[in-house]
């Protein structure tokens, strides 16, 4: 079994697509002995694209790294009772199940309490009824898709980052482990349920759109990649490159006006023209002209001399960029960052990222190899036999 912060617990992972083998690889990052079953020759997620030259699903790999992963047929009778009996094993670090899939019948809550009574079970839904939906399908609904895009875009900006799929699992980690705390100190196990749409609209309203709406009546227009409430803007560089800075907090636009040398022309220009740029609010409502006048300083400079110029600086920014520049230009996504080793996997060798957490106490585990599908079938299905043997007599 793995070693790390949450080593003694066992989870089971019922699984497809995002949030919830995001949970399940954040717990075995951390060290739990994480069993995750699809159905004979993969899930729905299986060959789900990017692919390898071969074939193999680069994102099934992904999401599966330090987990075990078994094959089992649902379909039949022995398949559902080998899983059941998996889900309820004895022992305080198990009786653990995750999942997104519809959650009744034999595979409800209920029925498998009756197996185990102290049985936690996190359960995955689109919306809070239980209906289906997805982060691509939620994402258009929060507002944020209309609030994106060129200033003279007639359409929607949709994300392809599944950004709400991220933070669900993030989120059933957080309710997993308190359950798991809950029943360390009373013994009893419970329910945790978890919906998308609800993770995506708490957001929404957590950072304050809500109350702008019920309160002020307000809307965001489309602002192109103008930050929100400050000044963020981007600016194209001598050598064909773009780069996104911001100036949030008075320290920061102090440094940007020192590395830039414009101090005394803003000056100038605030005397000239009234604008207020020491607060938030003055440097958001001036964003276009503080865009223009800095635009000249970013052109004559590459991406290389920007770099050199803000270094150490206090300057917030930073270069828009390829996945293929992050991988290749980027030292933060590199064996530069202790996150980051080569592993060799299934699919192949690559960069492989560990749990971005880092204990004090407990250290961080390195990364893991993805699974071959259904590679630990035999081995968990003796185990689960292991239990029914007889003990032997004293």
């Amino acid at each position: 079994m793995s070693e790390g912060i949450l080593n003694g617990v066992r989870v089971i992972e019922g699984s497809a697509f995002v949030a919830a083998p995001t949970a399940g690889m954040t717990l075995a990052q951390l060290g739990a002995d994480v069993i995750r079953f699809d159905a004979p020759g993969g899930g729905l997620d299986w060959k789900r694209w990017p692919l390898n030259s071969a074939g193999d699903s680069l994102f099934w790999s992904g999401l599966q790294k330090g987990k075990r992963s078994i094959e089992i047929d649902l379909r039949s009778d022995e398949g559902r009772e080998q899983l059941s009996q998996l889900i309820t094993m004895p022992g305080p670090g198990n009786g653990i199940f995750m999942t997104n899939f519809p959650a009744r019948g034999w595979m409800s809550y209920e029925k498998l309490k009756e197996r185990r009574d102290d049985l936690i079970m996190v359960v995955m839904t689109g919306n809070h009824d239980g209906s289906s939906e997805v982060d691509y399908t939620v994402n258009p609904s929060t507002g944020f898709p209309e609030a994106m895009g060129p200033r003279d875009s007639a359409v929607p900006t949709n994300s392809l980052m599944p950004a709400w799929d991220s933070i669900m699992g993030g989120l059933a980690v957080v309710g997993l482990l308190a359950a798991l705390r809950h029943r360390d100190r009373s013994g009893e196990g419970q329910l945790v349920e978890i919906a998308l749409s609800d993770v995506a609209f708490a957001t929404v309203g957590h950072l304050g759109r809500i109350a702008d709406v019920q309160l002020e009546g307000g809307e965001q227009p489309r602002d192109g990649n103008f930050l929100y409430g400050a000044f963020g803007g981007d600016f194209p560089t001598a050598d064909g490159r773009r780069v996104m800075v911001v100036a949030l907090t008075g320290r920061q636009w102090k440094a940007l006006k020192e590395a830039t040398g414009t101090e005394e022309l803003f000056d100038q220009v605030c005397a000239a023209t009234g604008h207020d740029f020491r607060g938030e609010a003055g440097r958001y409502k001036g964003r276009d002209l503080i865009r223009e006048l800095l635009t000249p300083w970013f052109a004559e400079r590459t991406l290389e001399q920007i770099g050199e110029t803000f270094a150490g600086t206090g300057v917030s920014w930073g270069p828009y960029q390829t996945f293929k520049q992050l991988v290749e230009e980027d030292p933060r996504c590199s064996e530069q960052n202790p996150m980051f080793t080569t592993v060799e996997h299934p699919v192949g060798t690559y960069l492989t990222p560990a749990s971005p957490l880092r204990f004090s106490a407990s250290g961080r585990l390195p990364a893991k190899r993805s699974p071959r599908l259904g590679e630990h079938t035999q081995e968990v299905l003796a185990e689960l036999e292991a239990l029914d043997e007889p003990m032997p007599a004293p």
